[in-house]
């Protein structure tokens, strides 16, 4: 029996569906969700993905009576841009897709967020569904409703929010991901942790092999906890006016190592780690953090797995693209910072040396 979750945002309520097995039930699943009325969907993939789970999927969706079209788009962050929704675009053009058809979105954060961001602004606004197959689109970024994609010059400039009209989520996919990707999700998990939720953040330390060997009970324990939580945070602030910003934590600066490196160096988890470590420093050198939280925060991060080298980076390259971030708030660099684990406060007031003097030391 599968428990769902529910994001409740009044008529735009959806459920999130977590359990083994569930990628055979796609089509059913959709079809409960989305009604008689769709009667084709846009399948968006990308290549590595289709390769693993597009018939699968494909053939439930057909089963439950859908008119499938695939759309395969290239596997990578730098892929996520206006010229891939541009072909998409083009695609269900051709097909004569209409507003009561759907998309459904099968892969990691780059194809969730890039056929969000088509589905929000295909005549309008269709409806969509997200499969998400990697663990950091598993448990952020397939739930909340931000789509978009990135430009040359910062990460996620240009999107929408548009809520989904399901979340069907399949651990067992999760045995597929190299060892990178699992440890790229697990670096947003730490941040749940931190954030919100102190419990999360010991479980983590303690299970961290578990998950890793993706041990099914654990693994949807992890993915339910982290939903559970950001559901929690978009119903009281859909649209990041207030407390949405919490899950920030991390990213200003991950953005910025994103951007600086040109999408091409870290998975986006990974650059979140840097960040955390960046951003912790940040609050203990503002007197915010004690040593005791700053050292267990980063033993943490650190054991979750390694990441690419940022010592060549120039900090003026980070700096700047900070400053381009969305985040930004009347010039000012705006930071998520520990208090404490499980407690951020949201500060727009750090010094620049500060932030210079964190980055030496998280990125040596």
């Amino acid at each position: 029996m599968i428990r769902p979750l529910t994001v409740r945002l009044g008529t735009r309520s959806y459920s999130i569906l977590i359990g083994e097995g569930l990628l055979d039930q796609v089509g059913p699943l959709a079809r409960k969700a989305l009604g008689s009325t769709a009667r084709r969907v846009a399948l968006i993939t990308n290549t590595t993905v289709n390769k693993l789970y597009g018939e699968r999927v494909s053939g439930s969706l057909t089963d439950a009576g859908f008119r499938v079209f695939e759309a395969s788009i290239k596997d990578g962050e730098r892929f996520k841009t206006l010229g891939t929704a541009e072909k998409l675009f083009d695609s269900l053009i051709e097909q004569n897709f209409e507003r009561s058809d759907a998309i459904v979105a099968l892969g990691g954060g780059v194809v969730g967020d890039l056929a969000g961001f088509v589905a929000a602004t295909f005549l309008r606004g269709i409806r969509f569904v997200q499969v998400p197959t990697t663990l950091l689109a598993q448990i952020d970024s397939s739930v909340g409703g931000k789509t978009g994609v990135n430009h040359r010059l910062g990460k996620n400039l240009i999107g929408s929010f548009h809520q989904p009209s399901l979340v069907v989520i399949d651990p067992a996919t999760l045995r597929s991901l190299p060892e990178r990707e699992l440890s790229a999700g697990m670096f947003e998990a730490v941040k749940y942790g931190v954030i919100r939720d102190f419990r999360l953040f010991q479980r983590i330390d303690k299970r961290l092999e578990s998950i890793a060997g993706v041990e099914i009970g654990p693994t949807c324990e992890l993915i339910r906890r982290c939903c559970a939580i950001k559901a929690e945070v978009v119903r009281e602030d859909e649209r990041e006016s207030g407390l949405r910003r919490i899950l920030n934590f991390g990213h200003t600066v991950g953005h910025a190592l994103e951007s600086a490196t040109k999408y091409k160096r870290f998975l986006h988890g990974e650059a979140v780690g840097l960040g955390m470590i960046a951003e912790s420093l940040v609050s203990r050198r503002m007197g915010l953090l004690g040593t005791e939280a700053l050292l267990a925060i980063t033993a943490l991060v650190t054991r979750v797995g390694t990441v690419p080298s940022a010592s060549t980076l120039a900090f003026d390259d980070i700096i700047s693209a900070m400053v381009r971030d969305k985040k930004t708030q009347a010039g000012r660099l705006v930071f998520v910072l520990p208090v404490e684990i499980g407690r951020v406060t949201i500060r727009s007031d750090v010094p620049l040396p500060v932030v210079k003097k964190a980055l030496s030391e998280a990125l040596s």
